[in-house]
């Protein structure tokens, strides 16, 4: 019997999942992000086997989150790049880094998002792109898009729609 994963499911957040949700995998990609692009930087970095970092970038490589080059035919040698693909990621990671602050630092803050220019301290918030407005209200739902299958059509049409001025689920 073939066991079905996260990307076998129609969900989006699963198929995500299944890319990226493996914790080494969130942080090989902040890594990546702050500039590292080779084996050895992100073992350093991350205190992990040789083993697990191989398999995990091969899969951010599968999923097409990084892209393998070569930088040295001898001995031979790879980097790995964001992709444009993993480039999107980025503001899943920051949201990710302020929740983490907002709700699990006892120590306090170890690391901010801060405008670059200014060193001003930034609180990330999702935005619909087309009005502007904070995606955090009921004023926003969830509902089927195009290929949603009706079994998905029917359990979003039952589930409980927040009264006004309650978050959404």
């Amino acid at each position: 019997m073939r066991r079905t994963g996260f990307a076998d499911m129609p969900c989006p957040i699963a198929r995500a999942l299944e890319r990226v949700g493996e914790w080494w995998s969130i942080l090989i990609l902040r890594d990546a992000f702050s500039g590292m692009t080779r084996f050895e930087e992100f073992q350093a970095s991350l205190g992990i086997a040789p083993n697990m970092l191989t398999r995990r970038l091969n899969a951010l490589v599968e999923a097409g989150l990084l892209e393998r080059r070569p930088y040295s035919e001898r001995p031979p040698r790879h980097e790995y790049v964001l992709t444009a693909r993993g480039r999107d990621f980025r503001p899943v990671l920051l949201a990710l880094l302020a929740w983490g602050n907002r709700h699990f630092t006892p120590e306090g803050t170890t690391v901010e998002i801060v405008d670059a220019r200014t060193g001003a301290p930034a609180d990330p918030v999702l935005v619909d792109r087309g009005s502007g407005r904070a995606i955090d209200t009921a004023d926003f739902t969830l509902a089927p898009g195009p290929a949603a299958g009706e079994g998905l059509r029917r359990r979003l049409a039952r589930r409980r729609h927040p009264a006004p001025g309650e978050d959404m689920p």
